[in-house]
């Protein structure tokens, strides 16, 4: 169990290797830029990550992928109308279009999904939520849908 101290240098460093990723991609980011970015040393790192890079690389897809949901709350819970369709819609567009390239998403996909095994099955489970969550309102607006203007 961590500390609360322990606890905010572990996310620090994971923040930090996702921000590293995005920017120079999963093959040039180093331990030590990781470190360097995190304000913390190797030490630290191998403290919260002892299996190294590949135990960070995991500890990153998983935060991604809670950000990518994140980032479409509250829209992605409240699709009950074609309103709120279209609200949720123009969020996730303007946010994704904001973030470009570094969005958590493409990160996963393409940096990450690519060099690990968990990853992948972190990403897997990322957009299989996701569809879940979009299906189930869907579905939950047949009657709406017949009347859509």
């Amino acid at each position: 169990m961590l500390t609360k101290k322990g606890a905010a240098t572990r996310q620090r460093i994971i923040e930090a290797a996702a921000d590293e990723i995005r920017e120079h991609g999963v093959a040039t980011a180093t331990l030590d830029d990781i470190c360097r970015r995190s304000g913390t040393g190797k030490s630290q790192l191998f403290h919260y990550f002892p299996e190294g890079k590949e135990q960070l690389l995991l500890a990153v897809a998983e935060w991604e992928a809670g950000q990518v949901i994140e980032d479409q709350q509250p829209y992605l819970g409240r699709l009950t109308s074609w309103d709120a369709w279209g609200k949720w819609r123009d969020v996730v567009v303007r946010r994704y279009r904001r973030q470009g390239v570094h969005c958590p998403l493409g990160v996963l996909i393409t940096e990450i999904g690519r060099h690990t095994p968990a990853a992948q099955a972190v990403t897997k489970q990322l957009l299989e939520q996701w569809q879940r969550q979009v299906q189930g309102r869907y579905r939950g607006n047949a009657g709406e849908r017949a009347h859509r203007p």
